[in-house]
């Protein structure tokens, strides 16, 4: 996910789109020193090594997070899901920036945000400081970080599953219920070995795949700012509208309906915040064909990663 143009933006229509484009000199913003990139990828790494040395402990009698953290010799267990997770949200990340690297687009290098959850993480997110300044470039940019997200986090959810047990037993306190996505069910049915009345213990590096796919499956949908709003928006302005206006109430509604905090969280903040998307500098310029195929591509995406249920601990 990226943070575009949050704030210093143009200001809005009452229909939430813009009507007036600023001085180049709104657009930018003052950039952090690289320093500051470091040290939140280090707080990341920490926290996402303590997240998954206590998936792979599985038993919150052995020791909370606080034990976990205060015991570097416990660190090792959590590095295979560390080192996945964060090459799924780098990856995603980096997408981006490269794509504005192509297009000359000022942007920030990955900020990686710990968290102290069951993940160990918030995500990772790059700052744009400059305008886009045609659709390709709002194109480009937007599809380049799922893309490159879900690339690497497929093969790493199949390595995850080909690592997980069948067990005959229910889940016990502390243990995470990881709910499913279109992708998941073919991919158990294809390499999984799960029967009717088991379960699976899932490999930590499991959990670093699904993590992608949820952040690849939000990250996509066609909201406001996010990756998949501006595919959207660079697709057709008015469409992008009524998506947005309509779509974080049903956001809201599917999250109340089907348990799934995660889209409350979002549907609320977009509700909060607005969906307008900042113009690009030339408007006129079209897409090509080829790019409506991978707005296609990025569609198949979507729908085989959203995943409406969020997780739920025991």
């Amino acid at each position: 996910m990226d943070t575009d143009f949050a704030a210093g933006g143009p200001p809005r229509e009452g229909t939430g789109g813009f009507s007036v484009r600023p001085p180049a000199w709104k657009w930018r913003r003052r950039p952090f020193h690289p320093l500051v990139n470091l040290l939140f990828f280090l707080a990341t790494l920490l926290s996402t090594l303590v997240a998954g040395a206590l998936m792979t402990l599985n038993d919150i009698s052995i020791g909370t997070a606080w034990d976990v953290l205060t015991s570097p010799g416990l660190w090792s267990l959590g590095l295979p899901y560390s080192a996945s997770l964060i090459a799924i949200l780098g990856s995603h990340e980096m997408g981006h920036y490269v794509a504005c690297r192509l297009y000359r687009i000022d942007a920030s290098l990955p900020f990686f945000i710990p968290a102290p959850n069951l993940f160990g993480t918030f995500g990772a997110v790059i700052r744009i400081r400059a305008p886009f300044s045609d659709r390709r470039a709002l194109f480009d940019v937007g599809v380049a970080g799922p893309i490159a997200g879900f690339v690497v986090a497929l093969p790493i959810l199949v390595y995850g599953i080909s690592r997980s047990v069948v067990v005959h037993e229910s889940p016990k306190p502390g243990d995470i219920g990881l709910p499913s996505c279109l992708l998941l069910e073919i991919l158990f049915r294809v390499i999984g070995d799960e029967r009717a009345g088991q379960s699976l213990r899932l490999d930590p590096v499991f959990a670093a795949g699904w993590i992608g796919m949820l952040a690849t499956g939000l990250n996509l949908l066609p909201i406001g700012q996010l990756d998949g709003g501006h595919m959207l928006y660079s697709l057709s302005k008015r469409t992008h509208r009524i998506v947005s206006r309509y779509g974080i109430w049903l956001m809201i509604g599917t999250g109340l309906l089907l348990g799934g905090w995660h889209l409350i969280l979002f549907g609320l903040l977009f509700a909060f915040l607005g969906v307008g998307h900042p113009p690009p500098l030339d408007e006129a310029r079209g897409l090509g064909r080829g790019r409506l195929g991978v707005a296609f591509l990025g569609l198949v995406i979507f729908l085989l990663t959203i995943i409406p249920q969020g997780p739920r601990l025991f």
